[in-house]
């Protein structure tokens, strides 16, 4: 009975101690946190900390810095980081951070940037391949600390699942970051946190697109375009896509009745929100909307002789698999399954594309921070990213005689290519993103970062010069035709260089980054937080018992 009793007295004293720790913590201020943490930093810059039990010693020393001292030293090193996403057919959504000094260090290769990767998070996020994703405008708070972006990602279950991710670079622990066998590193961030999903449509997601913070906009395979409003997600409007008609369907087709292919491929919203362009399966045409009224503007039929230009053939589909608008709003382009066409504000096809040689095209993305010039940058089959300029055609349209009979759409110059078989690239580049992680206000898009995603797992980051592609164009006549006219068209150019690449063991569906401009929490608050949830477990778990 006596051992009894002195293990409930020493029981009650343990929760008592603990309760005061918890109360201790919570009405410390965070600003004495901050204050060690700025003393600390002026000690490392002052060489004033002597040799200690943990491995720390003066300039002169023989002993490595600690782990944290490094950590705390590096912080206001020059560096940016990148938040990646990718989605995966086998239903995994894989966040990763990559670091990109801003001074290359040179080598006895040349100077090269040492990227450092660090996986955020890696999870089943669905219960079937993942579609698409996207991700929001940053929030409008003006802490550094507490802003965050909207993450939200598709599938073929019908369902959207929404994700808050912090902007903020995960905090500067006390301990490293855990390895793992596969040699990337793991540095978790307390901030992300799920929030739930959408389960508006009723078939396979297509797309997602965030116009502003406050609006979500999803299409998928059931004909219809919701707008969901962020605040409470709840469906504002729903645009609804008349079901194609069956056109010439083959005698050995097994498909049930009514069963056709349908759905919207892919939308893109003019830069003013007031008008939005959609593409969809089984029709060989595309759709403009009002998105003031929510209501259908018009419908534009692709014609026979565009699409034999566009490279779509007798047994082609005809229907347009990506449609984008360029940063100005003064032209769009919709991608075909091996061309593109370019149309101008009147709708009218002003300039084609067609890579050489022929290949399937998966993405489209328009260079950024060009001023006046447009260039088009496309993803292939074969592991290229072809740049176009859309804004001067090397070959003139010529006027037909026969007036059923369009004229030829000129063709538009290729500059330069990425990747592909000379950089030891052959598997299909399902997506990619173009950012300028240190850009300023002299040069707001000195040097590129084009961040491309494979089928074979591999995320790759280049690093591209835009002076690179304001050189002279570097083709007669770019485009497939070219040896068919007997024009003699030179070797494409050769731009970007790799800088580095993450295996995440995955099929490639989809892909988005970001910069990261928060700043990183202090050594102190993540001790603190670790803390506090350490202290509600073990309260839990004594309320339990």
């Amino acid at each position: 009975m006596a051992k009894r009793k002195r293990e409930v007295v020493e029981t009650a004293a343990t929760r008592g101690t603990t309760k005061s720790r918890k109360q201790e913590i919570a009405s410390t201020p965070r600003q004495t946190h901050r204050s060690s943490i700025q003393q600390q930093k002026a000690l490392l810059s002052s060489n004033k900390i002597e040799s200690t039990g943990l491995g720390v010693a003066t300039n002169d020393g023989n002993k490595k810095p600690s782990p944290s001292l490094i950590s705390l030293a590096d912080n206001g090193t020059d560096t940016a980081t990148v938040q990646i996403v990718t989605g995966s057919y086998e239903r995994i959504l894989h966040g990763f951070t990559a670091k990109i000094p801003r001074n290359p260090t040179p080598t006895s290769s040349g100077n090269t940037r040492q990227i450092e990767f660090a996986d955020t998070f890696l999870f089943n996020a669905h219960s079937s391949a993942i579609r698409c994703i996207a991700i929001s405008p940053p929030s409008a708070s003006t802490d550094e600390h507490s802003q965050k972006v909207i993450l939200a990602s598709g599938s073929t279950d019908e369902r959207i699942n929404l994700y808050n991710l912090s902007t903020a670079p995960p905090p500067i622990g006390s301990k490293p970051p855990i390895p793992t066998l596969a040699g990337t590193t793991v540095s978790e961030n307390p901030k992300n946190r799920e929030l739930g999903s959408l389960l508006h449509h009723s078939s396979s997601i297509t797309a997602l697109y965030f116009p502003t913070r406050s609006k979500l906009l999803s299409s998928a395979e059931d004909n219809t375009i919701a707008i969901s409003r962020t605040r409470d997600w709840t469906v504002l409007s729903t645009i609804k896509a008349p079901i194609p008609k069956p056109v010439g369907r083959p005698s050995g087709d097994t498909a049930a009745p009514g069963e056709v292919p349908a759905g919207v491929d892919d939308f893109a919203v003019h830069p003013s929100m007031k008008l939005m362009v959609s593409v969809g399966k089984g029709e060989r045409c595309m759709r403009l909307w009002n998105l003031v009224t929510g209501k259908k503007a018009g419908v534009l039929n692709f014609q026979r002789d565009m699409l034999q230009q566009a490279g779509e053939g007798k047994w082609g589909t005809g229907e347009g698999r990506k449609v984008e608008w360029d940063m100005e709003g003064e032209e769009f382009v919709v991608a075909f399954e091996k061309g593109a066409v370019i149309f101008g504000m009147n709708s009218k096809p002003k300039a084609r594309i067609l890579p050489a040689p022929l290949t399937k095209l998966h993405q489209i993305r328009y260079v950024p921070g060009l001023g006046s010039s447009r260039i088009l940058a496309l993803s292939t089959e074969d592991g290229r990213i072809l740049f176009y300029d859309t804004q001067t055609p090397t070959t003139p349209p010529t006027q037909s005689t026969n007036t059923k009979k369009a004229a030829d759409i000129p063709a538009c110059a290729l500059l330069a290519q990425l990747g592909g078989r000379v950089a030891g690239i052959t598997g299909r580049i399902k997506d990619f993103e173009i950012l300028s992680p240190f850009s300023t206000e002299s040069s707001p898009y000195g040097s590129l970062v084009i961040i491309t995603g494979s089928s074979d797992g591999a995320v790759r980051l280049w690093e591209l010069s835009v002076d690179e592609l304001h050189e002279e164009k570097i083709t007669e006549n770019g485009d497939a035709d070219s040896e068919s006219n007997g024009t003699t068209a030179k070797a494409p150019k050769h731009v970007g260089q790799l800088i580095g690449a993450c295996e995440t063991g995955n099929r490639i569906t989809c892909l988005k980054a970001f910069v990261m401009t928060g700043k990183p929490e202090d050594v102190e608050d993540e001790a603190e937080l670790e803390a506090e949830i350490g202290l509600d477990n073990e309260s839990s778990s004594d309320d339990s018992e």
